[in-house]
């Protein structure tokens, strides 16, 4: 599920492979963990997040969790914000290369890494091909948890992250660059190496003096999330069972369907 790829300089990717459209199973969100403290138990520099051409991830596996009890669900949730803090408490730097399209949880593994690199519309033919990415939990029933409200506040703004979580508005990478929710822009087969380019630049400064400053910068990020296991998700879970929410989230899953 989690492919391991050698760079230069110290860089490692690593690749989410789950198909069709890398969804966040307690599986995959498990592996990508461990896999990130493995990295920097070999002595990574620098990691660079991916995942499909077209498609960085959809977000949590919505089929599934629906079928989980409470106990359960709060499992499958805290894996998830696991991967979250152990992206924020990575010693080394982290890139996310946003190769496709990154709705909801794919959007939130990106906010808690460095740097964002994302795919750029193209022409296909005679269609244009738009990625989008944001935060669109509320128009899938979900209440945004504060530490997600709060890294999001970090990289746009308080005004800007209210108006894109309240509406869970999705936005193409063009506004999303505006919007200051991603860093850079490339062609969906280049997005991979401009992510690693910046890690290269970035080890490329003194060592101690770069990851020391990173450090205190990230501080911030670091306590919004807490260690692993530290999220409260009791508000949370309450909202999920709510009869609103499920029939929301059944619906979606029918459309999701549908489209198969």
């Amino acid at each position: 599920m989690i492919q391991t790829l050698p760079h230069d300089h110290g860089i490692v990717e690593l690749r989410m492979a789950r198909p069709p459209v890398n969804a966040l199973h307690p599986e995959l969100l498990q592996a990508a963990a461990a896999a990130l403290r493995e990295a920097v138990r070999d002595g990574a520099q620098g990691i660079v997040l991916s995942g499909a051409p077209g498609m960085f991830s959809a977000g949590l596996d919505v089929p599934f969790l629906l079928g989980l009890d409470r106990p359960a669900l709060n499992a499958a949730w805290q894996d998830f914000f696991t991967l979250c803090s152990e992206l924020a408490h990575c010693p080394v730097p982290v890139a996310a290369a946003i190769t496709g399209h990154s709705p909801a949880g794919g959007a939130v593994l990106a906010l808690f890494c460095d740097y964002r690199v994302m795919a750029e519309g193209r022409r296909d033919g005679e269609r244009d091909i738009r990625y989008l990415i944001g935060l669109n939990e509320v128009q899938v029933g979900l209440i945004v948890p504060d530490p997600i409200q709060a890294a999001l506040r970090r990289l746009v703004g308080p005004y800007r992250a209210e108006r894109l979580l309240v509406a869970g508005r999705m936005l193409e990478s063009g506004e999303a660059l505006a919007a200051g929710l991603v860093d850079a822009l490339a062609p969906v087969e280049n997005v991979v190496e401009r992510a690693a380019a910046f890690l290269r630049d970035l080890l490329a400064l003194p060592r101690l003096a770069m990851l020391g400053t990173r450090e205190l910068a990230r501080a911030d990020l670091r306590a919004a999330i807490g260690r692993p296991g530290s999220v409260d998700l009791g508000p949370f879970l309450d909202a999920w069972f709510r009869d609103e929410t499920q029939q929301v989230l059944r619906d979606l899953v029918a459309r999701l369907k549908a489209k198969k």
